[in-house]
Order: C-alpha cells, then sequence, then structure tokens
C-alpha cells in the first residue's frame, strides 16, 4: 500500500500539458510519456505537423489536441496558449522544448541567424512561461514548468553563438521564474540533455571525427535517444518533484562528469 501511494506521486491524471516543439525527437516522447502518466496533452508543431505524435497518443486511449505556430513570432506563444486553455480549460504543466540552432563561425554569424535562434530558443520560452505562470497563479492550482536547456547552458560549444546564449538564457531564467513562483506552488526546472539522437545534431553524428569525439567522452557509450529525457521530464511534471525549484537537471550519460 505504502509503495502503490508513493508511486502515485507520479501520476499526472486530470493534468493537461502544452508540449512544444511535439512533432518529433524530445518533444514527442514527451509528450507521449506524460500522456502514458495520465495527462491530456496539447502538442505543438511548427514546420511539421504534432498529428503524428496525436495519433500515437490517442492509440493508446490517451487525449491529445494538435497546435501549430511559429515561434520566431512573438505572437504565437499567446496563439498556443489560448488553443490549448480554449480546448481543454487549462495548464497545469508547461514544457519548452522547441528550438532551434543556426552554425556558422561566430566571426560570419549573421543578425538574422542570432535574432531567429534567440527568438525561438529564449524569447518564446520567457513569453510562454509568463503566460502560463499567470494562468497558473490565478487559478491557485499550482503548476509545472520545465524548460529544455542544454549543455551548453555551461559549456560554450564551437560555432553555435547565438545557441549556447539562448541555452544559458534558459538556465538563468529558470532559476529566476522558480524564485518568484515556488510560493505559488508552481515548480520552475530545466532538463539539460547530452548528445541526443535528433535531427539538431544530425550534422554532428554525421562528422566522422566529431561522432567518435563525442561518443569517446560520454561514459556510456552512445548518443541519447528522446526516450532518456522523458522519465526526467514525467518527474519533474508530477507531485514527486514538488521540493524540486530551479533545478537544471543533466542527462547527458556522463558527459558533465567526465
Amino acid at each position: 500500500m505504502e509503495l502503490t501511494l508513493f508511486l502515485d506521486k507520479f501520476k499526472l491524471n486530470d493534468r493537461v500539458a502544452l508540449v512544444t516543439g511535439a512533432a518529433t525527437g524530445l518533444g514527442a516522447a514527451i509528450a507521449v510519456a506524460l500522456s502514458e502518466a495520465g495527462a491530456r496533452v496539447a502538442c505543438h508543431g511548427n514546420s511539421r505537423s504534432p498529428d503524428e505524435t496525436c495519433d500515437r497518443i490517442r492509440s493508446a486511449g490517451g487525449e491529445a489536441h494538435s497546435v501549430t505556430g511559429d515561434l520566431s513570432k512573438p505572437e504565437t506563444a499567446s496563439h498556443l496558449v489560448e488553443q490549448t486553455l480554449d480546448h481543454f480549460g487549462s495548464i497545469d504543466i508547461l514544457i519548452n522544448n522547441a528550438g532551434t540552432i543556426r552554425r556558422a563561425p561566430a566571426v560570419d554569424y549573421s543578425e538574422e541567424d542570432w535574432t531567429v535562434v534567440l527568438e525561438v530558443n529564449l524569447n518564446s520560452v520567457f513569453r510562454l512561461c509568463q503566460l502560463a505562470g499567470k494562468h497558473m497563479i490565478e487559478s491557485e492550482r499550482g503548476g509545472k514548468i520545465v524548460n529544455i536547456a542544454s549543455l551548453l547552458s555551461f559549456q560554450g560549444g564551437i560555432t553555435v553563438p547565438a545557441y549556447a546564449a539562448s541555452k544559458g538564457g534558459v538556465a538563468q531564467l529558470t532559476k529566476a521564474l522558480a524564485n518568484e513562483w515556488a510560493k505559488h506552488r508552481i515548480n520552475v526546472n530545466a532538463i539539460a540533455p547530452g548528445y541526443m539522437r535528433t535531427t539538431n545534431t544530425a550534422a554532428l553524428e554525421a562528422d566522422e571525427t566529431r561522432n567518435r569525439q563525442i561518443l569517446e567522452r560520454i561514459p556510456a557509450g552512445r548518443w541519447g535517444a528522446p526516450e532518456d529525457v522523458a522519465g526526467a521530464a514525467v518527474f519533474l511534471s508530477s507531485a514527486a518533484s514538488d521540493y524540486v525549484n530551479g533545478h537544471v537537471l543533466v542527462v547527458d550519460g556522463g558527459w558533465m562528469g567526465r
């Protein structure tokens, strides 16, 4: 009985989650995992529709709703929150997963690339946190916000100055919001994935030399899979993490400890 009661803390029954970037990769895996834990999920997509993720959730008996929009545009955040509230009536969990990366030497990095990466990876995260946080405070239900940071929240990377700047900002924004909103029973935390096999890292994995260097440093000896992040997301979205605030949880196969 005691074990059952403890495991109940990981259940997300009667919770509504909005997951950005849920069409593929980490976002899709997180959306499916949240649904399996009992949440109803609004799945966001931009250039690719999240319908496939929604279908996976529905086929397993869950409830999902598709929302779309370009997060490089300032008005998209409010659009996504409004769609989610209109369909489900509340937002209890926000997963800020959507992101983009553009690579170039810093001396050649264009203003356009800098602006787009910062808009998607940092500015939209703040806008969504602000809107969802306001709803959570006014509803007096509390809530969970999980931002997807990166190893480049801690390291500088190479030829990705905008990405590194944006993910450093995500880590600090997470802590700042946690400080303000913990008193409202809103937990704001982040996950910093290591080298995950996604479209954003395809270029690195295809580079034979860089791929070998990466694998040699990871104690687990492999690239991560989207499902490796899903458990951390469920934990940080559940009552099991009620006393975790402003933390950046590294899920990297041991990279940072090497």
